[in-house]
């Protein structure tokens, strides 16, 4: 298996929306929070699915 940039890349960016979150909610700024952690879980997600798509791609050919 190779390194993955992009795959390395989200990963970074879900972990810092996460510690993010918990540095706005430290000031009580829900929204940000909500925010933050709306993203965090957006990320996660669109991970997920470039996953599945790069592992159907990977048995197929």
């Amino acid at each position: 298996m190779k390194f993955q940039h992009k795959m390395f890349l989200l990963a970074i960016l879900v972990v810092s929306c996460f510690i993010a979150s918990a540095i706005v909610i430290s000031y009580r700024n829900y929204w940000l929070f909500t925010l933050f952690l709306l993203g965090g879980f957006f990320l996660i997600s669109y991970g997920i699915r470039l996953k599945r798509i790069y592992y159907a791609e990977e048995t197929e050919g």
